[in-house]
């Protein structure tokens, strides 16, 4: 127990410093070393991803989950500071770092290569999130199908995501045995 709690505030830890522009852009590492150290596969880690996405509050608090499921209670708490902790200081101190060079000229630079690099990372995480989810014709047209809801509509995601749900749940259940 005590070591998988070490192991656990140590590949949180580090996920929390390459968060750069939020949780999504490392969710295709915690996903990689999920797998490899604490034998969460793709699956289980859709699952989870898709938890955090409807339940109410920040959706990284997700990794509360994935905690619990390797250590308990512990590992929840641990896995909770070591995510949230070291990110939440350097941002404190960055920011700090940030505002004393507000009046020079390379600071806008600096935001401008930072932007593209926070989008690529956002979009690998959204990928790898697909690319797991997606493993039907049925599953790739529900998440057409939300993609276009959520984009064209101002429905609330959640609806979709349920929505999505009890299609899916729908067809496994019923019209697949036809």
């Amino acid at each position: 127990m005590m070591g998988s709690s070490i192991h656990l505030a140590l590949t949180f830890s580090l996920l929390s410093i390459l968060a750069v522009g939020g949780g999504t852009a490392v969710l295709p590492e915690m996903q990689t070393l999920l797998a490899n150290q604490f034998h969460i596969d793709h699956t289980q880690f859709v699952h989870i991803y898709s938890i955090g996405q409807v339940a109410p509050g920040p959706n990284m608090l997700m990794v509360l989950i994935i905690g619990f499921k390797v250590a308990g209670l512990v590992g929840a708490g641990v896995v909770l500071l070591s995510f949230f902790l070291p990110s939440s200081i350097l941002c404190f101190y960055a920011g700090r770092l940030w505002n004393h060079f507000a009046d020079n000229p390379w600071r806008r630079s600096i935001q401008d290569a930072l932007e593209p690099i926070s989008i690529g990372l956002m979009a690998s995480g959204v990928f790898a999130v697909a690319k797991a989810s997606i493993i039907s014709p049925l599953t790739a047209i529900l998440g057409l199908l939300a993609l276009y809801l959520i984009l064209k509509t101002k429905l609330n995601p959640v609806y979709v995501i349920l929505g999505s749900g009890a299609l899916g749940f729908i067809y496994q259940r019923y019209l697949q045995l036809l």
